[in-house]
């Protein structure tokens, strides 16, 4: 996004390293608060319920705070733990504050992980690595609000069980994306590469909420569902 009339900002909180895009200064400042807000009662959570904090599987919220519940609930529709979820969903629920105080353009990406209302497209970046397509295309979204999300086996700080060069998730909020993308990831793996792609792109369209999906596996891509337009970056 290159309009004069908006307001980016990268930003560092705790492990959350965050950027936002905004068209009021004070949409920058809203989603700083929002997310120090729903950490802290995310940890204050997890002290009193560290099962949630490093469980692999689903964890049951019956009460706690919000953001618990979001990360539980897409957790759930991926089959992985809470935890899988965090980036995305503390990006969905700045995003939320965002709109709620008048932000037109409300774009919240933490630690790869973003959540995007627009009335203008937005263009996020592909990496991968020194992978082939990596830092050399972009995807173009037009369609709001939606969450990307993008997890690998080879070059992520995230654990994962599979060995993607990425895959990319496309859902209809971050934290469902960010669920989705550990969970889908997690399976690739094996010689079979167009097999492994197939295997992977038929469970990401089966999870509740995820609209398209893009893998790139030892150079070979597989795409389906409601994916952005892809665009060429310029060097």
């Amino acid at each position: 996004m290159t309009n004069e009339n908006l307001f980016k900002q990268a930003f560092r909180l705790k492990e959350s390293s965050c950027t936002v895009i905004s068209d009021k200064k004070s949409g920058v400042e809203t989603a700083k608060s929002s997310i120090l807000h729903h950490r802290k009662l995310l940890e204050d959570y997890v002290k009193e319920h560290p099962q949630f904090l490093y469980s692999l599987s689903p964890v049951m919220v019956e009460s706690g705070p919000k953001v618990a519940v979001l990360m539980a609930q897409a957790a759930k529709k991926a089959d992985v733990g809470p935890m899988a979820a965090v980036a995305g969903v503390l990006a969905d629920l700045a995003v939320q504050d965002m709109v709620d105080a008048g932000c037109k353009v409300a774009v919240v990406e933490n630690g790869g992980e973003i959540s995007a209302v627009s009335n203008q497209p937005v263009d996020i970046g592909f990496a991968a690595g020194n992978e082939p397509l990596s830092n050399e295309m972009a995807f173009r979204l037009k369609e709001f609000p939606l969450g990307v999300a993008t997890s690998s086996g080879r070059f992520s700080h995230a654990f994962s069980f599979g060995d993607a060069d990425a895959v990319t998730i496309f859902a209809v909020n971050a934290g469902v994306a960010d669920a989705a993308a550990t969970a889908v990831a997690n399976i690739v793996k094996g010689d079979d590469t167009e097999g492994v792609i197939r295997e992977a792109v038929d469970k990401a369209l089966g999870i509740e909420g995820v609209v398209g999906v893009f893998v790139l596996y030892r150079g070979v891509v597989g795409k389906a569902g409601k994916v952005p337009e892809v665009i060429k970056v310029n060097a």
